[in-house]
């Protein structure tokens, strides 16, 4: 018997998910997508593997269906990410359960569930107690990771038909970063000129043991950066420990991307951006003049604490 379903797209989401998962009962593990193809690093929490290996909603939807009606769970727990959204809101809707998007911070009782979320761009955030059974789609740093330790059982899944035939898959372009996982992330905005510029902002993550992610324009508009490398409300929302925006201006539909952020800092030379008072640390300056004295800055650093 399981009290949790956890779904797992890739393995890297799965570790806080299933911490999440331990404190609220007993959980078995839906392997989706990415994790599907990389079963063995989620086989070592110890609990029951259901491989699903698609990477269409609608298989997922009908995997977590099935293991639904059989558990009869009172909480399924997965990542925000667009594919986990359009599967549980289908779960959700046959069986009229509520399902929460976005979500922040959670935690279980005895007779449901108390999370929090971001609402009108991450402006407003309210607090909202529901009755299990429900589906909570979780925000990166949830939670702590669940220590591995174990040999989970591996079970199949797979469908003979799902009334719709794929004639072709055409695989987007992808960086193969994670985001969600990096402690440290630059931001780049369309205070960068040319995408040759946007080279500073690669050494300073690279100088930081951090990723690069860019706003809307950058990744979407301008294909300066790779569409996993979008960060906002309709890309991905990240939780670093530390954001470095540069040239961004800070409109709410970024922002709400890095709203988890435990410290933001603002790059711009233009002291009214909405980012500045948005950031716990602004700088009003030139990114073509700070970024390089910081990336010097931060060499000599590294070459003085080599040669001590």
């Amino acid at each position: 018997m399981s009290d949790v379903i956890v779904v797992s797209q890739k393995p890297s989401d799965a570790g806080e998910l299933i911490g999440l998962a331990r404190t609220m009962g007993n959980p078995v593990i839906v392997a989706f997508q990415d994790s599907a193809e990389r079963v063995e690093e989620l086989l070592g929490y110890g609990h029951r593997v259901y491989r699903v290996k698609s990477s269409r909603p609608e298989v997922l939807a009908k995997a977590v269906n099935i293991l639904y009606e059989e558990f009869k769970p009172k909480l399924i727990l997965g990542p925000n990410t667009r594919n986990v959204k359009d599967a549980m809101s289908v779960v959700a809707g046959l069986h009229d359960i509520h399902m929460a998007p976005d979500v922040v911070e959670v935690r279980g009782e005895v007779d449901g569930v108390i999370y929090k979320r971001g609402f009108m761009s991450e402006r407003v955030t309210i607090t909202v107690k529901v009755p299990y059974p429900t589906i909570i789609l979780a925000n990166p740093r949830i939670a702590e990771p669940a220590p591995k330790g174990g040999v989970g059982e591996l079970k199949e899944l797979s469908f003979d038909s799902m009334g719709v035939k794929v004639v072709e898959v055409k695989p987007k372009e992808l960086s193969g970063i994670n985001l969600e996982a990096a402690e440290v992330v630059v931001g780049v905005g369309r205070g960068f000129k040319a995408k040759d510029d946007l080279r500073m902002a690669f050494e300073l993550a690279k100088l930081l043991g951090g990723q690069v992610g860019g706003t809307r324009p950058i990744a979407a508009d301008l294909k300066w950066l790779p569409e996993d490398a979008w960060i906002g409300i309709s890309g991905k929302r990240i939780a670093p420990k530390l954001y470095i925006a540069i040239g961004v201006s800070g409109a709410p539909q970024h922002m709400s991307g890095v709203a988890g952020s435990k410290i933001i800092v603002a790059v711009n030379k233009d002291k009214a951006a909405p980012i500045i008072k948005q950031s716990d640390y602004g700088v009003v300056a030139d990114l073509y003049k700070f970024i390089p004295t910081l990336i010097e800055v931060l060499k000599r650093k590294r070459g003085a604490s080599h040669s001590t």
